[in-house]
């Protein structure tokens, strides 16, 4: 089949329909007023307060009495800090949560609860949690990162901790990870890589989906300015499964993300270099994205968008128009559209470009206007990723 001789890009209409986007993220009530550029500066910077979601709910235990190991002498070592706890928890909301994870997880060494007491600090949003033995303690530290009421929570020994004599530190090598937990300390080791040239508006939750695009990760943290909690523009992470070291290195060094574009390397520089030199590069598995093709671009009036949609929810007319519909009206905000062009799934067919948009302004500078916005935005709850892309190829189809 030659593409060349299909019908021309499709021409945006005037919009048939008055419903609100289904796909683009839309700022909370009260934010409306805003744009999604201000929201994300916003977000960024902690002026957003995290939306309190429900509780999860947990299935309540008998409280029935275990005797505590130790004594008032390990009290220290029986504590956990927990931070970045959620707005309005309660004590007990927080001991049940742990209480019930600890057990169905079988870090709980006895019957009945293993947190014996919670003391939250509202004011500067952490919490303590005091636990019937050391060991215990020191296993639950395997919970760093876990998702409480919508906020990951970061677990650390409180600072007048002291190690005892004999006891391990950290949790015992065969806990496995546990499903949806990434701890937020990234400990030095082989496997610890550095992400560097990441864009200030993107968020942790951003940066942890590109970085899971290629496997779960066992321990992730964006560094943040301790005054501002702005990101710095770089991360450390580790995969669960080490093997994926060294793919996502390939995938991901070298990206182009806005105007920025990533390093990504292990943080001992050098290490396994000469592994790595002989590794085959590894294709990002995001929908729509090439990365040969994502490069340093100039501006241009075409902008590409990728990772919005999979080629399945292209197949489906209603669907279809949908996407398009809700494109054409996001992207008219900043400026006139000249044309919209979403390639589509054909059975048996490799269509070139599928899985990608591309929009043509009327503009550079409108176009411009639209890829400093959306990037880092959400499109059916993907991080949206742009380039500009080249006119006389967009006019000829060469996707």
């Amino acid at each position: 089949m030659d593409f060349s001789e299909r019908s021309p890009p499709v021409v945006v209409k005037k919009s048939r329909r008055k419903k609100p986007s289904i796909y683009w993220d839309i700022p909370p009530s009260g934010f409306a007023h805003i744009t999604p550029l201000q929201y994300k500066a916003m977000h960024a910077a902690g002026q957003i307060p995290a939306q309190v979601v429900a509780a999860a709910q947990v299935v309540q235990q008998e409280n029935s009495p275990v005797p505590i190991v130790g004594s008032t002498i390990t009290r220290q070592a029986r504590r956990l800090y927990v931070g970045n706890i959620p707005f309005g928890c309660t004590e007990q909301a927080m001991m049940d949560f742990f209480n019930h994870q600890m057990k169905i997880t079988g870090l709980a060494q006895a019957a009945g609860n293993p947190i014996l007491a919670c003391q939250i600090n509202l004011d500067k949003n952490f919490a303590f949690l005091e636990f019937r033995s050391v060991d215990e303690t020191t296993q639950a530290m395997a919970f760093d990162g876990i998702n409480f009421q919508g906020q990951p929570l970061k677990l650390r020994r409180p600072r007048d901790y002291q190690p005892m004599m004999g006891i391990s530190e950290l949790p015992a090598s065969n806990v496995p990870v546990l499903s949806g937990v990434v701890s937020t300390m990234v400990h030095d080791s082989i496997e610890k890589l550095f992400v560097g040239g990441l864009p200030n508006y993107l968020s942790e939750d951003q940066v942890k989906e590109l970085l899971s695009s290629f496997g779960q990760l066992r321990a992730f943290n964006l560094v943040k300015d301790s005054a501002t909690s702005l990101s710095k523009g770089y991360a450390f992470c580790e995969y669960a499964d080490p093997q994926l070291t060294d793919q996502a290195i390939a995938g991901l060094n070298g990206m182009q993300l806005g105007d920025k574009k990533l390093i990504v390397q292990r943080a001992s520089v050098g290490a396994k270099h000469n592994q790595m030199s002989q590794q085959v590069p590894v294709q990002i598995q995001v929908p729509g994205l090439n990365l040969n093709a994502v490069g340093t671009q100039p501006p241009t009036e075409v902008l590409c968008l990728m990772n919005m949609v999979a080629t399945e929810e292209l197949v489906d007319e209603e669907e279809y128009d949908d996407i398009l519909e809700d494109i054409r009206e996001e992207c008219g905000k900043y400026g006139v559209v000249k044309s919209i062009e979403i390639p589509r799934p054909i059975e048996g067919v490799d269509v070139p470009g599928c899985g990608k948009i591309f929009v043509e302004f009327n503009s550079v500078l409108d176009c411009q206007k639209a890829q400093q916005s959306l990037t880092g935005r959400k499109f059916a709850n993907r991080v949206v990723v742009t380039s500009y892309y080249d006119p006389d190829k967009y006019h000829r189809r060469e996707f």
